[in-house]
């Protein structure tokens, strides 16, 4: 299944997508249910609770794309245990300062009790339906798999798993497996910004880093 985007702002790259700290957490698959094929889509948020008496519906966001839930328009319901997602009609949405949370209505929807029946639900559009990109953006589900290497010896440092907000975003990078009495942890963070990740070659799936000293030391106890 694929996440929403990740994109790069001029001087420093920029991601635009969910820090892993803050996911909810997953309930635990039934081996019974029928797992979905989404290759083709993007998840952008799950339906947790109805809002008020009327039919609204408090949404968790996997998009930091405000027009996903602002905008009118078909988006794609899957129901937990189903495998297609339904499409349905977007009327309003509005986003709850403080909660990281958006306030929706559907079109069909008009009370609390068709609201809860949408509990758990989740929101999808089409991959064909992600944002043009600009010059030096990217969209996570591209960054995740890269291999990364030190542009200046070849050596390969790892492989990108996530990516994580701060004051610059940061790639994760998950390293090579290495006798326990000499890595100190299995990943490291990457500043995600041009002076320390100046390639990012997605047709060879390769991203190319120049590392201040120290912070790969820190990683393998070197």
């Amino acid at each position: 299944m694929n996440s929403e985007e990740l994109k790069e702002g001029k001087g420093s790259r920029k991601a635009r997508g969910k820090a892993k700290t803050k996911k909810p957490q997953s309930p635990i698959p039934n081996p019974q249910s029928p797992i979905p094929n989404l290759d083709d889509w993007i998840e952008i948020g799950k339906i947790v609770a109805p809002q008020g008496l009327s039919g609204e519906l408090r949404v968790y966001p996997n998009t930091d794309f405000p027009e996903r839930f602002e905008e009118p328009g078909q988006r794609w319901l899957l129901y937990p245990g189903k495998t297609e997602p339904q499409p349905i009609e977007l009327l309003t949405g509005r986003y709850i300062e403080g909660k990281n949370l958006y306030v929706i209505t559907l079109a069909g929807v008009d009370n609390r009790n068709q609201a809860e029946e949408l509990r758990d639900c989740r929101l999808f559009v089409p991959v064909s339906d992600r944002p043009q990109l600009g010059e030096d953006e990217y969209h996570v589900i591209d960054l995740i798999g890269l291999e990364v290497f030190l542009q200046t010896s070849g050596e390969l440092v790892g492989t990108v798993v996530d990516v994580m907000a701060a004051g610059h975003d940061l790639l994760e990078v998950k390293l090579p497996e290495l006798p326990a009495s000499k890595q100190k942890q299995k990943t490291v963070l990457i500043p995600f910004v041009k002076e320390i990740v100046p390639v990012v070659d997605l047709p060879a799936h390769r991203i190319e880093i120049n590392p201040p000293a120290g912070l790969l030391e820190l990683a393998t106890g070197s």
